[in-house]
């Protein structure tokens, strides 16, 4: 690790995870999507609907609880079958 002073630190870990924060970026959303008090969207589960028909939510800005790459890609999975449901659903 470099300090400012480039004077180096050899460390000993086992794992490194860095956190680049956890608020969801949905402000553009809020007249729109419900959104709970964090400001994630807030879906009907176990679907990704949201609140207003045919829009659907998924990954990062509609998971508070989990937060990671694999459930964001389960999640825009289950996006993309509620999506393909809808549309067949309406003749489209």
């Amino acid at each position: 690790m470099g300090e400012p002073d480039e004077e180096k630190i050899d460390l000993a870990i086992d794992g490194f995870f860095l956190a680049i924060g956890h608020t969801p970026n949905t402000d553009i959303f809020k007249n729109f999507l419900e959104l709970d008090e964090v400001g994630y969207i807030k879906i009907d589960n176990p679907t990704s609907k949201t609140n207003i028909e045919g829009v659907f939510a998924a990954g990062d800005v509609a998971d508070p609880n989990y937060r990671q790459a694999i459930t964001a890609a389960g999640m825009g999975c289950r996006a993309a079958m509620d999506a393909e449901r809808y549309l067949s659903e309406k003749g489209l």
